[in-house]
């Protein structure tokens, strides 16, 4: 079994086959969010603050953190991003950019071992981002797409993922510290994208025996009651495997399908998980207790 440890400088998340499925929320992202956008332009972080907090009472076991902003400083935001988010909780964190020079510049700053969003198969950047995984301890998330473009042959798509997997142990990386995204399409434009997903995170853990991620809202995108299908995907991606998502954890119908794939699964130890969240407190009376009580005091009352 494949454990792969994330950290920050006080707590452990790890994820693995036989765990509880790891939420990554991805509210702290600037793209497609313009009001945040500028707020961090800005340098103005109050809306990061209140996403941190609001992900982490919905449940969120990490959080993505990325500042992908045109025409801004991308790494110097996303580094001061980092610091600030480490400063308000001790969840650890994705740090998420396209841009190398903003990665080397979150992990900088980086307090523990941090998952580094992501590496494809292309050259260029295998040989630029797999040396700073390994400068920093990090653990890396593979995409399994490269020069050519996403394939929809997940044969295809598998290689590109063991590619990157023995390239990462060339530089000193295991596999344990790869974590592979299959690539989520829409599946209102492509018919087959789920079924591709499922195949793809069963043959990941059989056979390269890695773990798994995606970013979880892309299969719904275009289509109308998208938290509808986003929690149905989860659970069958589960089931299938996948041990990771970076997804909104405000969506009460993704949070409740994984914690219900977790326990039937048998990922959450004798239910308790799933008890403690969704357990109600008997309402006063509920066991006849004092409803008796109170009937046979009325009751004695009218005796007298």
């Amino acid at each position: 079994m494949t454990d792969t440890v994330i950290s920050s400088a006080k707590k452990e998340v790890v994820i693995g086959f036989e765990r509880p499925f790891v939420v990554i929320g991805e509210r702290i992202n600037p793209t497609g969010r313009k009001m945040l956008a500028a707020e961090m332009a800005a340098g103005d972080f109050s809306r990061v603050i209140s996403d941190v907090q609001a992900q982490l009472e919905a449940g969120a076991h990490m959080l993505d953190v990325n500042a992908g902003i045109p025409l801004a400083d991308e790494p110097a935001i996303l580094a001061a991003t980092v610091k600030l988010v480490q400063s308000l909780t001790d969840v650890p964190l994705s740090i998420d950019s396209s841009i190398v020079a903003a990665l080397e510049a979150g992990l900088a700053v980086y307090q523990g071992k941090a998952l580094v969003n992501s590496v494809t198969g292309e050259e260029d950047r295998l040989e630029a981002v797999l040396p700073l995984v390994k400068k920093y301890g990090a653990a890396v998330v593979a995409i399994s797409n490269d020069e050519t473009g996403i394939s929809q042959d997940p044969n295809v798509r598998f290689e590109i993922a063991r590619k990157i997997v023995n390239r990462a142990a060339d530089y000193g990386i295991p596999a344990c510290d790869v974590i592979v995204d299959p690539l989520v399409m829409p599946i209102g434009a492509v018919s087959t994208a789920g079924r591709q997903v499922f195949e793809l995170c069963h043959r990941l853990q059989k056979e390269l025996k890695v773990n798994t991620t995606c970013g979880a809202s892309n299969v719904s995108f275009g289509l109308p009651n998208r938290n509808g299908i986003n929690a149905a995907f989860m659970s069958m991606a589960i089931a299938s495997g996948m041990t990771s998502a970076i997804t909104n954890p405000l969506h009460t119908e993704i949070m409740t399908a994984i914690m219900g794939a977790d326990v039937l699964m048998g990922h959450d130890q004798d239910c308790m998980r799933w008890i403690r969240k969704f357990r109600e407190v008997p309402a006063p009376g509920a066991d006849g207790v004092e409803a008796r009580g109170r009937r046979e005091t009325r009751r004695r009352r009218v005796e007298a």
